[in-house]
């Protein structure tokens, strides 16, 4: 399929950041996907929290089934659109690898505990792991990805004008134009994120016995998938899919119809001419950007913030919270190859070694680092 003038070309690429051979059969925005796939912060997010934490159930959906379900939406929308499907999936395989355990109560507790360092940004995480907290080349750091891959890592959710502290420093050695705006690439990337998320946070509350399906009826979009759902079958299982799955039908097509429409008017001969543009090129209509808006308060209220999700947030928030507290304060704790990087107490290498090492844990790992810390009948 030949693409659009507008779609980021793979053989126009700006380059890695480390010399390398090229491939023989794949593009370089291939290589970049395989790398992801195959990188140890991917395969984490098997068992990092997406909602639900790990241990609450087999069914709900983890970092890495949600990375994987924004890969196949954004792919689609990508080929519609004539853009590069590689470059999109890899971005949309790459956007979660910063988070660390239990989601974003384990970002909220790893950023208060470092506060006074700087705090915690999972997007500088994520870039930080794909450009130095892999180690799998022998002759560099990271993963060496294009720097169309690494500027959409980056700047995914837009220009970034007041960065943080690593993605500056990297910005500093190997510019990303950080205040332009991303590729189409990049922007079909994240709102496949919109997209997957709510729909799939609906299809786990359902599961999880939070909301009903009745709940769901005044929804925009929503609510018109629900009842398209019972006028074909009355097995509550099968309602919950098809509404599930025709409310990501009407956004995958709106955000298509949308993109279009501000495509023509724009008509960019180049990739470059999106990234100077003034605003997203790749987005919803007011309507549905409001019926989306609207779907993320009913999740917040009924969802994120339920009593139930509220108290495991309060848990994994304070495990995470405590164990970069007693790191940064007793660095000797840390094990041999981390308390190397870390120095004295309470310095910044302290701090940056504890943000590497709670950032890469699963959740699993972190409750069983968490018990051997502070239960004296836990082995060390």
């Amino acid at each position: 399929m030949s693409l659009a003038p507008y779609a980021v070309c793979a053989g126009a690429s700006r380059g890695r950041q480390h010399l390398e051979p090229d491939s023989n059969t794949r593009s370089p925005f291939q290589r970049d996907r395989d790398r992801v796939l195959h990188s140890n912060a991917f395969r984490k997010l098997q068992y990092k929290t997406q909602v639900f934490v790990i241990h609450e159930g087999d069914f709900y959906r983890t970092r890495l089934t949600h990375s994987l379900e924004v890969a196949q939406i954004a792919r689609s929308i990508a080929r519609s659109l004539g853009l590069d499907e590689d470059l999109t999936e890899a971005l949309a395989l790459a956007h979660d690898l910063g988070h660390p355990p239990f989601g974003h109560a384990g970002e909220a507790g790893l950023n208060a505990a470092l506060d006074a360092h700087g705090g915690f940004d999972h997007n500088a995480q994520s870039l930080r792991s794909v450009t130095f907290l892999e180690h799998r080349y022998a002759g560099f750091d990271g993963l060496n990805l294009t720097w169309e891959t690494l500027e959409g890592i980056a700047k995914h959710n837009g220009p970034v004008f007041d960065p943080p502290d690593y993605i500056a420093r990297f910005d500093r050695d190997f510019p990303l134009d950080l205040a332009r705006q991303a590729s189409a690439e990049a922007q079909v990337a994240a709102l496949a994120d919109d997209i997957a998320y709510h729909a799939h946070d609906i299809d786990d509350g359902l599961r999880a016995g939070l909301f009903g399906l009745d709940d769901l009826a005044h929804l925009p979009v929503v609510g018109v998938a629900l009842a398209e759902a019972r006028g074909l079958t009355a097995d509550p299982r099968r309602i919950r899919a098809q509404t599930v799955r025709q409310t990501i039908g009407v956004f995958v097509t709106g955000a298509l119809a949308e993109s279009r429409a501000r495509l023509d008017v724009l008509a960019p001969e180049s990739s470059d001419a999106i990234r100077n543009t003034d605003g997203p090129v790749i987005g919803f209509s007011a309507d549905l950007a409001a019926a989306n808006h609207a779907i993320r308060e009913f999740l917040y209220a009924r969802m994120y913030r339920h009593w139930r999700v509220n108290r495991m947030t309060h848990k994994v928030e304070a495990v995470v919270r405590e164990m970069a507290n007693l790191f940064l304060a007793r660095p000797d704790l840390l094990r041999d190859d981390w308390r190397d990087r870390a120095g004295s107490p309470n310095s910044e290498a302290a701090a940056e070694a504890v943000r590497d090492y709670i950032a890469g844990m699963t959740d699993r790992f972190a409750l069983d680092e968490h018990r051997r810390l502070t239960d004296p009948h836990s082995a060390a």
